[in-house]
């Protein structure tokens, strides 16, 4: 039976629920949005992680009764649930370069998101301010006050975790200002990230550009001088359900464009270095991360989940045939990125 009673459990201030709604629409997948906290989210089962969004399936009855958390393991069941206008490329190789880039913006990116919104006295007012009525609308101002100075505390406890602090500051804000430039020249020559289509990194990337290119003063300035062009792609992106898409719209790899490479050599830059460093750390039970980034030092709390990202993208790289494989390690040579598979 298909499933077509989802229901989208989150709230507009969350990049990753941003992130899920954005390619739900592009889907053509029918579901319902429920707000976090609200009155309609109490009748719905507990959330089976602390997290937004969560997405909650039906079961055989057509009731919702299957929460589930986490966006890239929601958006691969919806890859096995709804085969139309898939996220995932069909090739392996370009799979695996997809689910990279997802993690990337996903677990990357969220750094220069918090990094900007929870470290920059006029992001933090503004996000805070307005966070509280996402919950409830009417909320008296008194409350809304309160709301918001609990919402910027908790926020700013969390900033250690993340990896925000004065030695990380000055790589994270030069990779985003990198990044902005390399995506306004690769998205020339082609409109989304592996193609004419989107894939799950486009979304992952998506979902933390909202705030970043969006709505947060600090780092949407530092984009607007740079690529008022990511501001229009990232508004587009929201909804993009009446793009038609075919195969062939998806990048061939073997020749793929040169922009791609340094996108991913921008990924081999900051984000691989840190992955293998966090991992290392987890693994050894240490107190703190510390490495090089960019020829720069980096310190922060050790990020258990991030070390589960590295394994997932092993354990996909470990399952590739070997024509796919030859394939990813020819994109990825010299780009620091082939690092994460060395040992696989």
């Amino acid at each position: 039976m298909m499933q077509t009673d989802l229901r989208l459990i989150g709230s507009g201030s969350s990049p990753y629920t941003r992130k899920l709604r954005a390619a739900l629409r592009y889907r053509r997948i029918p579901y319902r949005f429920v707000v976090a906290g609200s009155e309609e989210q109490k009748a719905l089962p507990e959330r089976p992680l602390p997290l937004m969004p969560c997405l909650v399936f039906p079961d055989a009855d057509g009731e919702p009764t299957d929460p589930m958390s986490d966006t890239t393991p929601i958006l691969n069941r919806l890859e096995d649930d709804f085969p139309e206008r898939s996220l995932r490329p069909a090739d392996p190789a370009l799979r695996l370069i997809d689910a990279l880039i997802e993690d990337y913006g996903d677990e990357w990116l969220s750094k220069c998101m918090f990094h900007y919104r929870w470290a920059f006295a006029p992001d933090t007012k503004k996000a805070s301010s307005y966070m509280p009525y996402g919950h409830m609308i009417s909320m008296p101002p008194s409350a809304g006050m309160q709301f918001e100075k609990s919402i910027a505390e908790r926020q700013i406890s969390r900033i250690g975790v993340v990896g925000s602090n004065e030695t990380t500051a000055p790589v994270i804000e030069a990779s985003w200002s990198r990044f902005v430039s390399l995506f306004d020249e690769h998205i020339q020559s082609q409109a989304y990230l592996l193609g004419n289509r989107p894939g799950a990194g486009d979304f992952g990337c998506y979902g933390q550009m909202t705030m970043l290119v969006i709505t947060d003063p600090t780092p949407m300035q530092i984009a607007l001088d740079i690529s008022p062009r990511a501001y229009a792609w990232t508004e587009k992106l929201d909804d993009i359900s009446g793009l038609e898409v075919s195969d062939s719209d998806w990048i061939d790899l073997n020749h793929p464009p040169a922009t791609l490479r340094k996108l991913l050599d921008e990924v081999g830059r900051v984000y691989a270095p840190f992955l293998l460093a966090n991992a290392a750390s987890v693994e050894q039970g240490l107190e703190q991360v510390e490495c090089e980034i960019d020829g720069r030092p980096w310190v922060q709390d050790p990020f258990p989940y991030q070390a589960k990202c590295l394994r997932w993208l092993r354990e996909q790289y470990a399952t590739l045939p070997n024509a796919s494989r030859e394939t990813v390690d020819a994109t990825l040579a010299g780009t620091g990125c082939d690092a994460l598979f060395a040992a696989s």
